[in-house]
């Protein structure tokens, strides 16, 4: 369609007008709409809804004089690009310098809409992926792992290179500090434990066996478990975030130039210091949920802390006291790995630091329920009866 466009020269800024249109009727039956005022978002926000009404009654093929507009962006350009079906009018006159803007909505409204295809292999896709990425992380993970078993008999071939203040300060962070929470969640554990079983056991009339159920399932099952997803969410999210701003500040490039191998004084001492702090959260654990379960038990069924504690070494046997201690070393090497492991694969900006701590917290307490799954079915007979 040809286009017919009159460019009318340029003029200083006139003052502030109001915008406006009005429909001018021709000898010829035709009609010439005017278009005056300042076409700016900012003048026609007030008055849009009715601007739209009075642009649909427009009549068509009337020719479009634009010179009276005294300022126009692409919100006012847009609205007459609508009313124009997207492309220019055959009969227009405008100004010079409005011309860019028309010239851009012709170029943006000539491309080509891309059909929107749907893929039936999308989701094997995304699984696939999804199943390459755990791949390439079980790589990285025993690969470090690897690392630091080598890095671990060195330091036992000399004694010297055994980072003791690391390991002291790790244990101090990830185990003293978090006796805390530890204790509070325990605590409540154990007493909402203590209340709902000693309503169903009362029902039976079997309310001395409140020591044999509290003591299997908090020793062997909650103490440990528990135990475990609080430090990951505490320390392992703080492992993660130390190393990955080290790796933002590139300090861990600097120690790999003096040739000081970051397993050794980084990755080593916090997994040796997790496997000896978790035992100890452990029980610790163990003894405050135990407490909380021979409180509300007293309460509940008026079963005496002397019976309670005279009972409990006949109930539960010793063995799921190891087991639990057992899960706790396993589970703070683990968290430790994993922790470390995230945070030497965070890339040096900020997005990627509290990306990598969440999949981080995530990844060590699924592992850790997965891994006390194994742990129930492999040492099922153990401990029981």
């Amino acid at each position: 369609m040809s286009t017919a466009t009159t460019h009318l020269p340029g003029s200083a800024t006139p003052a502030w007008i109001p915008p406006d249109l009005r429909v001018a009727p021709e000898r010829d039956g035709t009609a010439t709409v005017m278009v005056v005022g300042a076409w700016n978002l900012r003048s026609l926000e007030p008055m849009m809804a009715g601007m739209v009404a009075r642009l649909a009654q427009t009549p068509r093929g009337a020719h479009w004089d634009l010179s009276g507009v005294t300022r126009l962006d692409h919100a006012g350009a847009m609205m007459l690009w609508r009313v124009w079906g997207y492309q220019r009018v055959a009969n227009l006159t405008l100004r010079a310098e409005h011309e860019i803007i028309f010239t851009h909505l012709k170029l943006v409204s000539a491309k080509p809409v891309e059909a929107v295809t749907r893929d039936r292999f999308a989701f094997v896709v995304a699984v696939g992926a999804q199943v390459l990425s755990l791949w390439e992380h079980v790589v990285g993970v025993v690969r470090l792992l690897g690392a630091v078993t080598l890095n671990f008999f060195e330091m036992l071939r000399h004694p010297s290179r055994i980072p003791w203040k690391e390991i002291s300060a790790n244990v101090y962070r990830t185990g003293t500090q978090a006796l805390g929470i530890t204790a509070l969640v325990g605590f409540l554990v154990g007493i909402v434990l203590s209340y709902l079983t000693g309503q169903q056991l009362k029902t039976f009339g079997a309310d001395i066996f409140i020591v044999n159920l509290l003591g299997v399932a908090i020793i062997r099952e909650l103490g440990p478990v528990l135990a475990a997803i609080l430090i990951a969410g505490r320390s392992g999210s703080a492992m993660t975030a130390q190393l990955g701003v080290m790796r933002v500040t590139e300090e861990i490039d600097a120690m790999a130039v003096m040739g000081i191998p970051h397993t050794l004084r980084l990755v080593l001492p916090k997994m040796l210091a997790l496997a000896i702090a978790m035992p100890l959260v452990v029980l610790w654990t163990n003894a405050i949920a135990l407490l909380g379960g021979m409180v509300a038990a007293q309460i509940e069924l008026g079963l005496g802390m002397r019976y309670f504690l005279s009972a409990l070494p006949e109930a539960v046997p010793v063995a799921n006291l190891w087991l639990g201690l057992a899960k706790g070393v396993v589970f703070g090497v683990l968290i430790a790995l994993l922790a470390c492991h995230y945070g030497l694969r965070i890339e040096p900006n900020t997005e990627s630091l509290g990306a990598g701590t969440t999949r981080s917290v995530v990844a060590a307490i699924t592992t850790v329920i997965v891994v006390d799954a194994i742990f129930a079915v492999m040492f099922s007979h153990v401990g029981v009866g």
